[in-house]
């Protein structure tokens, strides 16, 4: 089998920045600078939105929590925090998780199991103590992990590396690691290039993949930044989440293809049950 017509039918679709989303996007953007600053109507108002966004935690969770339970033929297993929540989406199946899980559906044609481990607001060390005794529990087809972002706010170098670690170090070897996506802002982006260098290094280490996530967001560009946030100014959108679910796409359909035609924890099953 070939990567190719995987590749192909595995295309998340292409965000599309029209005049009057950026119309919209840029009222926000100036509305959230003014909130940001302190002016009193506008921080209302973006107390207000954030609030909002707030409000659907638990609905996310919820509605991950009872797709994990159903059966599928593969088993995806996604670590990491709200951006893996899909917080910001529409609804939960258009964060990256459910761009990519649907994705893996069609370019299969098999049933999905999707394990979402994320948990809003969760950094690398919780991950390390919440996600990962989770996923020492499964033998999953497929593995993304995108973890990190709420590391830069309170940045410790060398806690964040030992975590990463870790992490990765509990990794199956067929798993795919998001870098940090781009901040936009000079001073977070120094500490996610640093964030980004550890990374890479201990994937490249470990021979992990990477799916090249702040290359990916950064050459958005302004109009970007305009049109694919959600109403926080930091939490993707729909259109945001499709540009996350391409970072990953092309290593994620080179794993389906690697699987072949049975999934590999069938196929394991199958081998303990005596039937091959």
């Amino acid at each position: 089998m070939t990567t190719a017509p995987l590749a192909t039918a595995f295309a998340p679709p292409r965000p599309r920045n029209s005049a009057r989303a950026l119309a919209a996007g840029t009222s926000l953007a100036m509305s959230t600078v003014l909130g940001t600053a302190g002016v009193r109507p506008f921080r209302e108002r973006m107390e207000l939105r954030r609030g909002a966004l707030n409000d659907t935690l638990p609905v996310h969770s919820k509605w991950w929590r009872e797709h994990g339970a159903a059966d599928g033929e593969l088993l995806y297993v996604a670590l990491g925090d709200s951006a893996a929540q899909g917080i910001g989406a529409s609804r939960p199946d258009r964060s990256y998780v459910g761009v990519l899980a649907e994705g893996m559906r069609a370019a299969s044609a098999r049933s999905i199991r999707t394990v979402n481990l994320s948990v809003s607001g969760a950094t690398t060390g919780l991950a390390v103590r919440d996600q990962l005794p989770r996923l020492r529990t499964l033998s999953p087809d497929v593995v993304t992990v995108a973890i990190g972002a709420n590391d830069i706010a309170e940045w410790d170098a060398s806690a964040f590396d030992r975590n990463l670690r870790t992490i990765l170090d509990e990794l199956p070897g067929h798993a795919i690691v998001g870098e940090l996506p781009c901040f936009h802002f000079p001073r977070n982006e120094r500490r996610v290039a640093e964030a980004n260098r550890m990374l890479r290094a201990a994937a490249r280490s470990r021979g992990l993949a990477v799916a090249p996530l702040h290359q990916a967001t950064r050459r958005q560009g302004l109009p970007g930044i305009l049109t694919q946030f959600a109403r926080d100014m930091f939490h993707p959108n729909d259109s945001g989440y499709a540009v996350w679910a391409e970072a990953f796409r092309p290593l994620v359909a080179a794993r389906l293809d690697a699987l072949g035609p049975e999934p590999a924890a069938l196929a394991a099953s199958a081998v303990v049950g005596g039937r091959r």
